[in-house]
């Protein structure tokens, strides 16, 4: 947009230019008129004005959305960075400068995956997991620290800081950003995408965001768009107010259940209601946080009142939010309950009628009330004794061995640390604490939450129940709970006990929180503290006693439950500006072990061929300077046959590495001691690595491989792991292809899921449906993303693992959301299967052509 089609706002004493928003709006979802001025301000006034006739828009209709920065965390964070040291690499074996890779918005990087849970139930833990954290991570730590001075425009947040979503809201998110480098400081929406799908947690403070995959955002980050359709937005309707006892917690985890039944995966869903005045910002975050579980691309909340109030309390300076206050209302961005927004579905749910409530055993859109948590164990076949309030030594199936208040999810929310702090209080008054095979722990997403649990007295209480802090950061939320007591875990492990864990995360998918623990729950954190106290999914906690108090006499959950009064009280007292502001002063000095990693800058990076964590990637290995035409796919053999909503956990593992695993097998032949194996998501940027671990949960399902759990398949009629069979293919020259149901790639914006999927040799991923991040990311590194046509499933097909498929023609037929079909030899005889491709943008295609995004930006750097 030129100088000329800009307006100007005063706000105090200084004068700000803006994008104005055409008349005419008023009907029109606020955070499409988010994505209405970003196509202005860059000069797309065509594309603007075909949404901006919404609701009678095309809903194919294209546009490019450039975000105004970039969210990433240390797991997905650092191969995004290698990747762009390669890129450095690579352009200067073209005889080009290095220094023209470099972020072209501004980066932050918050170092928070790292930290595990190696000791648990005493305040000495945090900082032996933090010593513990620097001795794993030490290479990892090292090459951040030279991207921070290698790279323009990139922060980072040293480890023992806080939760990258939870920094976010608390100190980095602005609601409004300015350009000051223009004659008149340019004002416009705060916008990001961010290396984690729950970056949506941002949306509670009016900032359109959502997670993307590390190819995509890399991509953002040098200066690409990223390639959009006009989404549906789905209002939700929120009226009343929490009846006493219910929590933010429980409000997400309904909303979620409704959500996913109603079905707005690759949609906006935006709220609005009056309902809204009755939830606090971080109520509101918390409903943010959980966008993807719901499967929006993000959950988003209007600036207005509690806005500002969250910002003045979280230390934003006086001017910034009055800046947020003028420029949204001159938007018509600032909540209008008074608006009749034309949404292209709408949901409406009474606060009034929530109660308190878990998910789980394996989904977070599973929900379930406190007495339906017994009979949903039950269900899984391995029924659990009956309860016993009363103190024993024995472990039984369905018995709690990981009680974790964890995730931003919850620990920005004061509302609900608070309550768990005065729950824990209540139960130390009459005697009670955690049952003995209970591993407890607590991560605050911010040191803010440390600051008013220590001065409201709260953390002490919480301590002699063995909620001590094990860190500042993701832990068990993202697998990273660490081990359990070796006897503990041998008893379950031979006697084939199926134990329970029940955190205040987000994710509670198989494998993810713990190798050990099939079942696992989402509460709130003052459940999370019951069921420690309880320890055993089997209590029904509307009737049974978590224990016997001194007196020998039942105590119910009724009675240390704290009401809304005592806990606002706390929050009032506690929970200060001076506190945000204090802690943030500093924040990107970091601990000393941080401080002392000492860093030698050089222009690229100085890759160490011993290194087990960084490793030069081959993505741009004999890369030619233009793009081939698309080969077709020919001789093609089944890797892997899955099934419905299979998660990029499944694909992709983030936790522990198994000793007797290709993955772990590496590591042993490099002198690496399976004590410090770390993680798969702490060794991303080593892609041997994870190419091993591609496929290998222990908890997948691969119908090749019969009733066989875990990462094998089927290859020349021997099982074998999944890894190995990709090898000798590849050594065949035989392309891969997977098949899979419904919602494949559900969960986190995981780009080794994708990554580690093309380095294995697969050519397509032919799925019932997609979850819209890992489609994306698919195509990002040259992986063609493909649905079967109405009537065609994997089961009809009757695979065996023997079958030949070919798909011809590609460089003629393949257009974006086009049908095709793909010829099967199964037995002698041919079938055509109908397919569609989910190539959804011409952007997209472009980058399918190129074999991925990274080497269509390489390419037009080069040009």
């Amino acid at each position: 947009m030129a100088n000329t089609d800009l307006a100007t706002l005063k706000v105090g004493n200084k004068t700000y230019a803006y994008a104005p928003l055409p008349e005419g709006l008023s009907n029109v979802p606020v955070s499409l008129k988010i994505l209405i001025e970003n196509l202005l301000r860059f000069g797309d006034d065509d594309q603007a004005a075909v949404m901006a006739r919404w609701p009678n828009g095309e809903p194919q209709q294209e546009f490019g959305f450039r975000p105004a920065r970039v969210l990433m965390q240390d797991f997905t964070g650092v191969p995004a960075v290698v990747d762009l040291a390669a890129m450095r690499d690579a352009i200067k074996a073209y005889g080009g400068d290095p220094q023209t890779i470099n972020p072209s918005c501004p980066v932050d990087l918050v170092i928070d995956h790292s930290v595990m849970v190696d000791q648990a139930g005493t305040p000495a833990a945090a900082a032996f997991n933090v010593d513990m954290e620097f001795k794993r991570n030490k290479e990892r730590y090292s090459f951040l620290k030279w991207s921070q001075s290698a790279f323009s425009g990139m922060r980072i947040v040293p480890p023992g800081t806080g939760i990258c979503h939870q920094v976010n809201i608390e100190y980095l998110a602005k609601t409004v950003w300015v350009n000051e480098d223009a004659d008149i400081p340019v004002a416009y929406p705060d916008t990001l995408v961010g290396l984690d799908s729950h970056t949506t947690m941002v949306n509670a403070l009016g900032v359109l965001g959502w997670g993307v995959g590390g190819i995509e955002a890399e991509a953002a980050m040098l200066g690409q768009p990223i390639a959009m359709s006009l989404p549906e937005v789905v209002g939700v309707e929120l009226i009343g107010k929490l009846p006493p006892g219910a929590l933010g917690t429980d409000l997400v985890l309904t909303l979620t259940h409704q959500l996913r039944a109603k079905g707005v995966v690759g949609k906006f869903v935006e709220f609005y209601g009056d309902g809204l005045d009755h939830l606090t910002l971080a109520d509101r975050a918390t409903i943010a946080n959980m966008a993807p579980e719901y499967g929006a691309t993000c959950g988003f909340f209007p600036v207005d009142e509690v806005t500002c109030d969250y910002l003045r309390l979280t230390g934003r300076d006086a001017d910034q939010i009055a800046l947020v206050k003028a420029y949204c209302q001159a938007q018509g961005l600032w909540r209008d309950p008074a608006a009749k927004i034309a949404y292209t579905d709408t949901m409406h749910l009474d606060l009034a009628t929530i109660e308190p409530s878990l998910a789980g055993p394996s989904r977070p859109q599973d929900l379930l009330t406190l007495k339906g948590v017994p009979k949903s164990f039950a269900e899984l076949g391995t029924p659990a004794p009956a309860y016993d309030p009363t103190p024993r030594k024995t472990i039984n199936h369905g018995d709690i061995v990981i009680a974790a208040i964890t995730s931003c999810t919850n620990t920005s929310n004061p509302t609900v640390m608070v309550a768990a702090g005065l729950l824990a209080r209540a139960a130390r008054k009459r005697g009670l604490t955690a049952r003995p095979w209970v591993k407890t722990s607590l991560a605050p997403g911010s040191h803010v939450v440390s600051d008013y649990l220590d001065r409201s007295g709260l953390q002490e209480d919480l301590d002699a129940l063995g909620f001590a802090v094990v860190g500042f950061g993701c832990t068990t939320c993202i697998g990273n709970s660490g081990p359990l007591e070796e006897s503990l875990s041998e008893t379950i492990a031979t006697e084939d006990l199926n134990v329970s864990a029940v955190l205040s995360g987000n994710r509670n998918f198989q494998g993810r929180i713990h190798p050990q623990v099939k079942a696992n729950y989402l509460a709130s954190p003052p459940l999370v503290v019951a069921y420690a106290l309880a320890g055993s999914v089997s209590c029904d906690l509307t009737k049974d006693p978590l224990g016997m108090n001194a007196q020998g006499k039942p105590v119910m959950l009724a009675d240390l439950w704290p009401s809304f009064e005592e806990i606002q009280a706390v929050i009032n007292d506690h929970v200060t500006e001076d506190a945000f502001r204090r802690r943030y002063a500093d924040v990107m000095k970091g601990p000393p072990q941080w401080q002392e990693l000492d860093v030698q800058a050089s222009t690229t990076y100085p890759w160490q061929d011993s290194s087990t964590y960084v490793r030069l990637p081959p993505y741009f290995e004999g890369m030619p300077a233009q793009p081939a035409p698309l080969n077709d796919v020919i001789g093609a053999r089944l890797l892997a046959v899955l099934g419905d909503s299979v998660t990029t956990d499944h694909i992709s593992p983030a936790g522990n590495i198994k000793q007797d695993g290709p993955a772990g097998d590496y590591l042993s032949k490099r002198n690496v001691t399976p004590a410090l194996f770390n993680s798969y998501g702490s060794r991303r940027g080593n892609h041997e690595v994870m190419m091993r671990g591609t496929f290998a949960n222990i908890r997948l399902r691969n119908a090749l491989a019969g009733d066989i759990e875990g990462g094998v398949t089927i290859c020349e009629g021997e099982i074998m792991p999944i890894y190995d069979a990709a090898m000798t293919y590849k050594a065949q020259g035989t392309p891969l292809i997977v098949i899979a149901g419904d919602a494949y790639g559900t969960g986190s914006s995981r780009d080794w899921a994708a990554k580690g999927t093309q380095l294995l040799g697969v050519r397509l991923v032919i799925a019932q449906s997609f979850e819209r991040i890992h489609r994306s990311n698919l195509i990002g590194m040259g992986v063609l993303p493909l649905e079967f046509d109405e009537g065609w499933d994997r089961a009809r097909l009757n695979l065996t693992g023997e079958e030949i498929f070919d798909l011809r023609d590609l460089q003629e037929t393949l257009q974006p959301r086009g049908k095709l079909s793909i010829q099967m030899t199964q037995d002698g005889q041919k079938i055509d299967i109908p397919l569609r491709c989910r190539i959804d943008t011409r952007e997209e295609m472009e980058y399918l052509r190129h074999g991925g995004i990274l080497p269509f930006v390489l390419r037009k750097t080069m040009a």
